[in-house]
């Protein structure tokens, strides 16, 4: 008997059908949803027609498919799929990032249409229509976030038309992302009376969601392609997918909580769809679960055509679930909640100008009673943390010490980087120059000190896996950043002094500070700024990760004096001005307990001056501590060279020092 023949391995294809069905299934659960929700009803007054109310959440849908399609395949270029001799299939990823792309930035023109026929209530090709909608595109923001969203994709289809190769997709995919980050200015949950966290969590939201999505749906459409490197790259996303799944969860509660304003928000129409959003997560939540530890481990362990087969039933399963998801959310953006959208109480300048109610009068007590979440740094607090320990835990399991002060003093930071943002300084800090000064020296002075002695970058690099397939995981993006051209120019002591110098002006004598104090995009970009360029100060003076060359500590110490002394010139200038900064803001308020803005900027000028003494010392006792164990190491070293040659250096100087006195005395005698 001959034995039978084996049949041939099936080929597991690309499939996508399951992008078609999730797009269909968005679409179909979005108008029904719209329609149960009364998204889509005619309004009473300048209806704009049936187009624009039915064609904004339709192409909601459509827009965020395609925008977490190009960021999927971005993501899978530039940093999951490995590279094995050829650049092909990276070159693919970029081509169909770029179809995606174009797609997302047509739907965006056309949301971007449909908005601002609903925003001035004109139907379509009305009258003056076009001219309007460029003009209004411009100066609302509601219409200017989207549009602006929408150029990034233009920007990012043609840069992925040149078909970039590894580096370019990951700069690509980050530019992709940060494109998201305007839409939650505006999105359904922007407006209610916790504007911050709304948007905070909005944008946690969306990211998530288009990272999760869109690299689930780029591994369907490049499934084929990826061959032997399938099992790689499917474990390296299933790690992203779980940050992913966190993220959307706690930020769609957090938003969820603030539109519904409580429990009792859930028994309404718009209730019921947030419940059926966390049904659907909650389904997506154990599909992955399965996945993880089913089909993952098997493809680890080199499992064939059969379990190929099933990653992409069970991928397929999810997308679908994912396009219910998108379809729901899109027509949540249309509806009203049970919580309208605030309007802002004049009779509280403080509520008008930063959206926050005025806190209570000053006093010795508030310093420790006064907190208000700042929920995007906070959370940022609370991860670097867990990672940290997570790192630290990583190297004792293996055998690895690592010192305990170090943990000590990262932890220490991050406890007063949240006391800053979030106890009285933070809360004080929207409508007192001289509170928002207190923070503003913590923030970029003495948190930057202790988690730079805190080390996490050595720790990281130590801790992080290294990829040997010429992709750029966590641990390679690291390095490439410390051992970067930008850094080395930006850690030079003296560019990093005139930097945190130059901006501590510029920000307070230009209307950037009225602008971080009014609006939430300023606050972020305030707070950025100082933890950045404090840090990049700090590294350059007493850092201890590895990086660009550092200068002798005395050079560094020298820096260091000359920069207090400019700091100082600067408190004086607070201190003894007669103009009040960022006057419009200041003036309005009116608070009952703050004898006058200016006697207040002045106050502030004096935390400016003083504030600086208790850093500018730590740094100063770190120099000199690393300066004297840097001349005990060279005195050690030379002894043991001593040692071994028989001290030939002292020897050749004796010599030397011989031989100039005899050339003295036979040039005396030659003289007399």
């Amino acid at each position: 008997m001959h034995p039978e023949p084996a049949a041939p391995a099936r080929r597991v294809t690309t499939h996508p059908g399951w992008l078609t069905a999730a797009l269909a299934t968005g679409l179909v659960v979005c108008a029904a949803t719209a329609r149960f929700t009364g998204a889509v009803d005619p309004l009473q007054l300048l209806d704009p027609g049936v187009i624009v109310r039915w064609g904004i959440p339709l192409t909601t849908v459509a827009g965020e498919l395609s925008m977490s399609l190009t960021i999927g395949l971005l993501l899978l270029g530039g940093f999951l799929v490995p590279e094995t001799g050829t650049s092909a299939r990276r070159m693919r990823t970029a081509r169909y990032a770029a179809w995606s792309a174009t797609a997302w930035a047509v739907t965006g023109v056309v949301g971007g249409i449909l908005s601002y026929a609903d925003v001035s209530g004109q139907h379509l090709g009305a009258p003056g229509f076009w001219s309007g909608a460029w003009s209004a595109t411009w100066q609302l923001e509601l219409l200017r976030a989207p549009a602006v969203s929408t150029l990034i994709a233009m920007i990012v289809a043609v840069c992925a038309y040149a078909a970039p190769r590894r580096s370019g997709q990951a700069w690509l995919c980050a530019l992709a992302a940060f494109a998201i980050l305007p839409l939650a200015l505006v999105g359904h949950a922007a407006g209610s009376s916790d504007h911050d966290a709304a948007v905070n969590s909005l944008a946690f939201h969306l990211v998530g969601a288009a990272v999760w999505v869109g690299g689930l749906l780029a591994l369907l459409v490049m499934w084929s392609r990826l061959g032997k490197g399938a099992p790689a790259v499917v474990a390296r996303f299933s790690t992203v997918a779980t940050w992913c799944f966190v993220a959307v969860g706690l930020s769609g509660v957090l938003n969820a909580w603030i539109r519904l304003g409580g429990a009792d928000g859930l028994t309404s129409r718009y209730g019921a769809v947030v419940l059926a959003k966390i049904a659907a997560l909650g389904i997506l939540g154990g599909l992955g679960l399965q996945q993880r530890r089913r089909v993952v481990a098997a493809l680890q362990r080199g499992g064939g055509a059969p379990v190929r087969a099933l990653f992409v039933r069970f991928a397929g399963v999810e997308v679908v679930v994912m396009g219910v998801a998108i379809g729901l959310a899109a027509a949540l953006a249309r509806s009203a909640p049970p919580i309208p959208q605030t309007s802002v109480e004049r009779a509280d300048p403080a509520l008008a100008l930063t959206g926050y109610p005025t806190p209570p009068a000053l006093h010795a007590m508030s310093w420790l009673t006064q907190w208000r979440v700042e929920w995007l740094f906070t959370a940022v607090a609370v991860v670097a943390v867990l990672v940290y320990l997570k790192w630290v835990l990583r190297l004792h399991r293996r055998g690895d010490r690592w010192p305990w002060t170090r943990t000590v003093v990262w932890c220490l930071g991050w406890v007063l980087f949240v006391y800053l943002v979030d106890g009285a300084p933070g809360v004080y800090g929207r409508v007192m120059f001289s509170a928002h000064m207190l923070g503003h020296m913590g923030i970029s002075m003495m948190v930057p000190i202790l988690l730079v002695r805190g080390a996490g970058v050595t720790l990281a690099l130590r801790a992080l896996p290294k990829r040997g397939d010429d992709t750029l995981g966590p641990r390679e993006i690291l390095l490439s950043v410390v051992h970067s051209r930008v850094f080395a120019v930006l850690a030079n002591p003296v560019v990093a002094s005139v930097l945190v110098l130059g901006t501590l002006v510029t920000f307070y004598y230009s209307p950037w500070f009225d602008f971080a104090l009014r609006t939430h995009t300023g606050h972020v970009l305030m707070v950025t700024h100082f933890m950045v360029s404090g840090y990049i100060y700090a590294w350059a003076l007493v850092g201890v990760d590895p990086g660009p060359r550092r200068w002798s500590p005395p050079a560094r110490l020298l820096v260091l004096l000359v920069t207090i002394c400019f700091h100082a010139f600067f408190g004086v200038a607070l201190m003894t001005g007669t103009t009040v900064l960022a006057p419009d803001f200041f003036t309005t308020l009116h608070l009952p307990w703050v004898v006058s803005p200016l006697v207040d900027q002045q106050s502030a000028g004096t935390i400016a001056w003083g504030a600086g003494e208790l850093p500018t010392l730590i740094l100063a006792m770190l120099l000199a501590g690393e300066w004297y164990r840097r001349d005990r190491a060279d005195g050690a070293r030379a002894e043991r060279q001593a040692e071994r040659d028989g001290d030939a250096e002292l020897r050749a100087y004796n010599d030397y020092l011989a031989a100039r006195a005899k050339s003295v005395a036979g040039s005396s005698r030659e003289k007399d």
